[in-house]
């Protein structure tokens, strides 16, 4: 096997994006474990680390069409390099921000931008390209599954660093290694074997399209919601065990749990949505995670109930993404996957940006999550709803249905016409 050959491996892709993927996500879980010893060093309130985390999300949401074009056209391996190097500045950033505005500037645009270069919309865009449509699934549940271990991974790692030095220097480690994810991106350039269908269509015109289509609208608000469960979960909930009476450790354990879990959740949703409808599984991961927050409240918090609690939601955390992927490709076509895919993630993000804002704002002002939780599973419930209607047949097939459709049903009528 030559050497362009060997690079444009499926099965090589699929490793550096997992690699990708784990360094990225890994590196954002730990971003909880900062939220005390940065407040109690600068006096920052919850409030002030949630609207931070908040604007991450929401640039994070923002940037991912706009990189998504940029990997459409120019490549994904150099969009991932930029946000690799914009994540690592603000990390590095962070660990000297001293006001709350140099905390939103590092901790939230720059590493947000990087975000968007360097997780999912970018990087499953290139994995799913790079495998047929009856791989396609579960190669996008195993790369997702790629960030699910870099949370197991990176927390315990960032609990230890903040433990043996201080907040500063795990940051500055946590910069060091985001920059190992500019070598993976070298893997993950070149043209992909498996491109899918409606190649030929315009960008504006993809665009377009997907806007008019209320399937697109249901994935953007139905993914809202997962948006807000993630950042309010791995944001706030190594705070919320504290306040109930459990240590530091058992949160961050909780969090490394979720992400253990969800190597398992979303290999298994990737696998899944090859073989089962992508939107009924959609539907069922929100309304199980209703049930799992219930069962949260119901019972007392001991470290039995919160690692349940971890291993069911991980089981149901990032399950979403290969599913909401593989529908935007199923429905829409592989040729524009990372910006529309990056256009539906924006609801994610915006999801994203209430869940961590509002936590810090709710715990200011009622003096707990309470009311997070409940809207939680509020919020689950209506996702469900929402994910049950949506079209999983590719638009084109429907056009040309309702074409064929619309050749035959006016006939009657013309003849009508005629007598």
């Amino acid at each position: 096997m030559n050497t362009a050959a060997w690079r444009r491996s499926p099965n090589l892709i699929l490793a550096c994006a997992v690699g990708v993927l784990l360094l990225a996500m890994g590196v954002r879980a730990t971003f909880g474990l900062f939220m005390q010893p940065m407040g109690m060093a600068r006096g920052w309130s919850r409030e002030v680390f949630s609207f931070a985390f908040a604007i991450q999300n929401i640039v994070w949401g923002l940037a991912a069409p706009l990189l998504g074009v940029l990997a459409d056209r120019h490549g994904s391996g150099r969009t991932i390099v930029l946000g690799a190097l914009l994540c690592a500045l603000g990390l590095a950033g962070m660990a000297w921000a001293s006001t709350p505005a140099e905390l939103y500037l590092t901790a939230g645009l720059l590493v947000g931008i990087g975000q968007a270069g360097t997780t999912f919309g970018v990087v499953l865009g290139v994995v799913g390209r790079a495998f047929s449509p009856q791989q396609r699934s579960s190669a996008l549940g195993l790369a997702s599954a790629g960030g699910s271990l870099g949370q197991f991974v990176m927390m315990p790692l960032g609990a230890s660093l903040i433990a043996a030095f201080d907040w500063q220097a795990a940051l500055w480690w946590m910069a060091g290694l985001s920059m190992i994810t500019v070598a993976l991106a070298a893997m993950l350039t070149g043209r992909p074997r498996h491109v899918g269908t409606r190649d030929d269509v315009p960008l504006g015109d993809a665009f377009r399209g997907a806007l008019r289509d209320r399937s697109f609208h249901l994935l953007f608000w139905s993914f809202f919601v997962c948006g807000f469960h993630t950042a309010f979960i791995t944001l706030h909930l190594p705070a919320f065990v504290v306040d109930q009476g459990l240590n530091f450790g058992h949160g961050a354990m909780a969090v490394a749990v979720i992400g253990l879990f969800n190597v398992i959740g979303s290999w298994g949703a990737g696998w899944l949505g090859d073989r089962r409808s992508k939107r009924a599984l959609l539907s069922w991961l929100y309304l199980l995670r209703a049930g799992s927050i219930a069962i949260l409240l119901a019972l007392p918090l001991t470290p039995l109930t919160l690692y349940l609690f971890a291993a069911t939601m991980g089981l149901l955390w990032l399950g979403t993404v290969p599913l909401t992927n593989g529908l935007v490709g199923q429905i829409y076509g592989m040729r524009y996957v990372a910006t529309l895919y990056g256009l539906v993630f924006l609801g994610h993000q915006v999801g994203s940006f209430v869940g961590a804002w509002l936590g810090g704002w709710a715990y200011e002002h009622t003096g707990s999550y309470a009311l997070m939780w409940w809207l939680g599973i509020g919020l689950a419930l209506a996702a469900g709803a929402l994910a049950r209607p949506i079209d999983e047949r590719p638009v084109g097939s429907r056009n040309a249905a309702a074409a064929a459709v619309a050749a035959v049903v006016p006939a009657p009528a013309a003849a009508r016409e005629s007598r």
